[in-house]
């Protein structure tokens, strides 16, 4: 008998070890991504900050477009809030818990920030504040 119990707890074990929790979804490779990309480009680097994000989605640029100062001026202030683009159209809430399928496409999450970014910072945002960012995103 004590065998059995034996072999059941390995067999379980096994099964967790390889279960999908340890698999990382869509998100979480982004972020891998952009934190390979960080560390490339700054061996400091020494992870990602929701608080640098929460900054850089409040904080005002003056380097893109005069309507779109910071992120805020189409998101607004409340990421699980629903926004406005300049045209008036309603855009979805930023913040995860308020819109759970977000960011589980990374191309749709790389066109959104090439687009964002050159409207907000007149430039493309690196991987360091796009990791930053949706680190802050994915913590709402």
């Amino acid at each position: 008998m004590h065998r059995n119990v034996t072999v059941l707890l390995l067999a379980a074990s096994l099964a967790l070890m390889f279960s999908g929790a340890g698999i990382a979804g869509p998100r979480e490779e982004q972020l891998d991504k952009y934190a390979g990309a960080a560390r490339a480009a700054s061996p400091a680097f020494a992870g990602f900050s929701a608080a640098r994000g929460k900054t850089l989605h409040t904080q005002a640029f003056a380097g893109g477009k005069p309507d779109t100062p910071a992120c805020t001026s189409c998101h607004g202030n409340d990421t699980r809030g629903a926004g406005r683009n300049p045209a008036g159209k309603s855009i979805e809430a930023m913040a995860l818990s308020a819109s759970p399928s977000r960011y589980n496409d990374p191309a749709k999450v790389e066109k959104w920030f090439k687009r964002n970014c050159h409207d907000v910072l007149g430039r493309e945002c690196t991987p360091l504040e796009k990791g930053d960012w949706l680190t802050f995103m994915i913590g709402q």
